[in-house]
């Protein structure tokens, strides 16, 4: 009963000095809670099943999610432990002192950890199941979904998760600090106070060296993922060598400076001999000493949690900013034309024959007349031969393209081909600039940066191709923006368009219908392309190559599943990444404010005002919560710059308001810690 006596009486004075611990452990609890009762909430939304199946994967990819989270947070609560039982080193050397052995020591230690679980829990899925609720209402906002069936929701089966999983992580500090306090010896445990920190100078033309190099393999790195990503980036697995040379460079770029800013501050003496600079910089340089490695972790989480958040938001942003610009239409029916080469894949003649058949031709053998339900519409068709493949587009320049881009290109892949009257039907209806050619001229239309540059290399040097035995020049000096099928994203990597009389209807791929409905009704949208689906149950589909559907409704659902799904991710390692990286950085800094206590009351004896006193301890906490942020910041601008291009076929246009965000939110969590560091390490120290 003592014991436990005592471990309350400890928690209840360990809660005002440590608010940061235990506000982080709820916290994290909260946090695990909201992102696993995303099930739970989105049962009652009204929505498609094509929706729900997104939700359904969303909800799984964020359960599999959990499971990484959960190592995170795991690791914060035993680094967090560490510091916690490292400052209370001289209360349990006491203790010992007083007879008590250390089997009472840990079950002190295991109470406590339970009392502290149980507490964060409770408070934690408090948190959590009122912040749930926020969660419905921008699950649903993201969905478009009808909420006249909210009602409060309690997700037991998160509840439980969140229990389990925490309560895996207590016991494992638990048995960590058993361990800890087994290895303790009393005369370090008396002693620990008064053991004074050795600042080891290394040796500065070691550490300058250190830095170039690291700098130089830095910059490396940066030039990798940036200006040379399409030399030296291939495939997925080439982007694992700049992030294993940008981690390791960060490391040895922490411990150089670690051991060039004293010795440059040194040499400044003005500086240095200023106030309170001394001891400041001192310290400053002892914490960073000692936590090189900590430090680069610390940076590289920051790092990730920057582009995880800014790039997140930015798909998201982009995909429904895309949605008007690149679904302009209701409903895109296609189909395959075949012609005689398919004979050799299975198809028979009469197949054949019949894929010749317009969409509205086919549509009648099966009784159903699309244009009763249409408002308005156009067709248009695609053309394909393997004479005109890309690399033949490219003519002359297509081994200096291959030497500059060296990623994966299909460059012997047909190239579509379209008439120039079709295509201006399209952009008509579409709302996008009309063309005009001369019978000897083409041009190409596409809305993919990348292949766009592609091209561009080509069309500057005024390249000739033949198409259907007519010698073509080009228009323009580089693709114009433009696009026929309708997408949540610019995929369109280029279609050339000639003038119609030198088309050869033998060669057509693919016809296509685009209309808009006469209806406003988004069920009765749904009903008509139900309709157009349940045709393939028809016999006559052995006979006849039934159109694939492209719709507005489609689109619109796909791209808000696919924003949802990443924004969420994106948001709850960020947060988790976040937050870890910042409660290890005020954890630190409140045990080694605890461990200088002495410290201070020694410059209060030599004359240093509580001004001066705080005035150094700001500084000190400053450029320790600073220093990691820069480098992640730094590492950032590369970073997003690579992200933007892996996502360019989304469109970078909403990249800067999501930067703007994430940097908002960052000054927000970041900066509220620091604040609250600031002001629990100045109670610490303060003279009683």
């Amino acid at each position: 009963m003592t014991i436990i006596k005592v471990s309350l009486k400890n928690i209840k004075k360990s809660i005002k000095d440590y608010a940061i611990y235990f506000f982080t452990l709820i916290l994290g609890v909260a946090i695990f809670y909201v992102f696993n009762s995303i099930e739970s909430q989105t049962v009652l939304l009204d929505v498609t099943e094509s929706t729900y199946e997104i939700i359904d994967l969303m909800t799984n990819m964020l359960s599999a999610t959990s499971v990484f989270v959960a190592f995170i947070l795991g690791f914060l609560i035993i680094y967090a432990s560490r510091f916690l039982i490292k400052r209370r080193n001289k209360e349990f050397g006491i203790y010992m002192l007083l007879g008590m052995s250390k089997r009472n020591i840990s079950m002190i230690l295991f109470f406590e950890t339970i009392l502290i679980g149980i507490i964060s829990l409770v408070v934690g899925l408090g948190v959590g199941i009122i912040l749930s609720q926020l969660m419905s209402m921008l699950v649903a906002n993201m969905f478009e979904a009808d909420m006249t069936k909210y009602e409060f929701i309690f997700s037991g089966d998160a509840c439980i998760k969140t229990i389990v999983y925490f309560g895996i992580m207590y016991a494992i500090v638990m048995l960590f600090n058993t361990i800890n306090v087994g290895k303790c010896k009393l005369i370090d445990l008396i002693q620990t106070n008064k053991k004074s920190e050795t600042i080891k100078m290394k040796n500065p033309v070691i550490c300058t060296i250190v830095f170039i190099i690291s700098a130089i393999a830095l910059g490396y790195a940066y030039y990798m993922v940036t200006g040379g990503i399409n030399e030296t980036i291939k495939t997925s697995k080439d982007i694992i060598k700049p992030i294993i040379i940008g981690a390791v460079s960060t490391f040895f770029i922490f411990w150089s400076l670690s051991g060039l800013i004293l010795k440059i501050v040194m040499s400044m003496k003005n500086l240095y001999t200023r106030g309170l600079n001394t001891f400041t910089l001192r310290q400053v340089s002892s914490k960073i000493n000692t936590t090189v490695f900590s430090m680069t972790i610390i940076s590289l989480m920051l790092f990730v949690t920057i582009c995880v958040l800014a790039s997140s938001l930015s798909l998201k942003n982009s995909m429904t900013a895309n949605l008007d610009e690149l679904a302009p239409a209701d409903i895109q029916l296609s189909k395959r034309v075949l012609n005689e080469d398919w004979l050799d894949q299975g198809y028979n003649e009469e197949q054949i024959r019949n894929s010749k058949l317009s969409i509205r031709e086919i549509l009648e053998k099966f009784n159903f007349n699309i244009d009763s339900y249409l408002e308005e519409s156009v067709e248009y068709n695609l053309y394909q031969t393997e004479d005109l493949t890309f690399g033949d587009t490219l003519g002359d320049s297509l081994e200096t393209i291959k030497n500059t881009y060296t990623s994966l290109i299909p460059y012997n892949i047909a190239d579509d081909i379209m008439t120039i009257s079709d295509y201006n039907k399209i952009a008509k209806f579409y709302g996008n600039e009309e063309y005009t050619l001369n019978e000897d001229e083409y041009l190409i239309v596409a809305d993919y940066d990348s292949m766009i540059d592609i091209r561009n290399v080509a069309l500057k040097n005024n390249q000739e191709i033949t198409v259907f035995g007519h010698t073509l020049k080009p228009k323009y000096k580089e693709c114009q923006y433009g696009f026929v099928e309708m997408a949540s994203n610019h995929i369109n990597s280029g279609i050339i368009i000639i003038p119609d009389n030198v088309a050869d209807k033998y060669y057509i791929a693919y016809n296509s219908v685009i209309g808009n409905y006469y209806t406003n009704s988004l069920e009765e949208q749904r009903e008509i392309q139900e309709q157009i689906k349940n045709l393939s149950n028809n016999p006559l589909t052995s006979q006849y190559n039934l159109p694939s559907i492209n719709s507005r409704v489609d689109i619109s659902e796909a791209s808000i599943g696919i924003g949802a799904l990443v924004t969420f991710l994106g948001l709850y390692l960020g947060i988790v990444f976040l937050i870890a990286s910042v409660a290890i950085l005020a954890l630190k800094e409140l045990t080694e404010s605890t461990d200088n206590k002495e410290r201070y009351k020694m410059l209060r004896k030599l004359g240093a005002d509580e001004k001066m006193i705080n005035k150094s301890l700001f500084r000190q906490i400053a450029i320790f919560f600073m220093f990691p942020l820069l480098i992640a910041i730094i590492h950032s601008i590369f970073g997003i710059t690579f992200c933007s291009y892996i996502i360019s076929t989304f469109g970078n246009e909403q990249l800067l308001p999501s930067i703007i965000m994430t940097a908002i939110f960052i000054v927000v969590i970041y900066g509220g810690y620091f604040l609250i560091t600031y002001l629990c390490s100045k109670n610490i120290i303060k003279e009683n």
